[in-house]
């Protein structure tokens, strides 16, 4: 399987189809439903935050981080899915998640440069790729603050590229 390190360039996010099954390691940053739309507002801003927090190139995992392990949040919960092509246009270009997101973000990330990925939701498996993990921002929110982790060998499925899904009747 192909393996991307972070940070990802926007040349290998094109090589990516629906169905390509790969590798990720590097730092990979966590966030759901609370932290999310914070993170688009601290961009949209250009805060203090938005300055310290480096997201060219990145992949952001839907999850929370705990110490019973992470495992992949439903993408299409209105707060996360509404996240992803506004975080694309600030520099992230993996989602990873879980589900089946709309047509609209699909093709917003077409036209952002990003992919969404699907995730295995085996959390022993996960748990055993981090390499390390801390919290950089969002801390009152618990275990669903902002994480970066660092991950090796993350297996991943890419369910949306290119404006396609994995989804579409038409990929069957």
């Amino acid at each position: 399987m192909k393996e991307l390190h972070t940070p990802i360039s926007l040349e290998q996010i094109q090589e990516l189809e629906p169905g390509d099954m790969i590798y990720i390691s590097g730092e990979i940053l966590t966030g759901r439903d609370a932290v999310l739309p914070k993170l688009v507002e601290e961009f949209r801003t250009n805060s203090d935050l938005s300055k310290k927090i480096n997201i060219n190139g990145s992949v952001i995992f839907h999850t929370a981080v705990s110490n019973a392990g992470v495992g992949p949040t439903s993408s299409n919960k209105l707060e996360i899915e509404e996240s992803m092509v506004p975080l694309t246009t600030y520099g992230v270009k993996i989602h990873l998640g879980k589900g089946k997101i709309g047509e609209k973000t699909i093709l917003g990330l077409k036209e952002t440069g990003g992919v969404f990925a699907i995730i295995p939701p085996v959390t022993a498996l996960l748990e055993s790729k981090i390499i390390k993990r801390e919290v950089i921002a969002f801390e009152e929110e618990g275990m669903e603050a902002l994480h970066a982790i660092e991950v090796n060998k993350f297996p991943v499925i890419i369910a949306a590229a290119r404006g396609k899904s994995i989804y579409d009747e038409t990929n069957e």
